[in-house]
C-alpha cells in the first residue's frame, strides 16, 4: 500500500457548485477496483472513494494523472459546474 500523502483539496460546503468527475464510470469500464486504481495512482484507496463521491476535489497535478491513466481529455474526466455567476474574464 503507498505511503504517499492523499493529494486531495477539502472542497468544503458546495453549494451549487463543484466539481464533478466520471472516475467511477471509468474504473468500472476497466474492471478496476478502487484499490487497484489507488495503488497505480499512488494514493489511498480513501483518496479515490473522496474523489468518486465528490466530497474531495484532486490536486491538479492528480486529476492529470487520472486523466492520462484513463486516456481520457480531462475535461471529459472532471467538470466544474456553477451556479451561473461564471463570467468570461475576456470579450472577444
Amino acid at each position: 500500500m503507498p505511503c504517499h500523502s492523499s493529494p486531495i483539496i477539502d472542497s468544503g460546503n458546495r453549494g451549487a457548485a463543484g466539481m464533478k468527475n466520471r472516475i467511477k464510470v471509468y474504473r468500472a469500464l476497466r474492471n478496476l477496483t478502487q484499490e487497484v486504481l489507488a495503488d497505480q495512482l499512488g494514493v489511498t484507496r480513501q483518496t479515490i472513494l473522496a474523489i468518486e463521491k465528490e466530497k474531495y476535489d484532486p490536486s491538479l497535478e492528480l486529476a492529470f494523472r487520472i486523466s492520462r491513466l484513463f486516456k481520457v481529455p480531462i475535461d471529459k474526466m472532471f467538470l466544474f459546474e456553477t451556479d451561473g455567476e461564471d463570467q468570461p474574464l475576456f470579450e472577444d
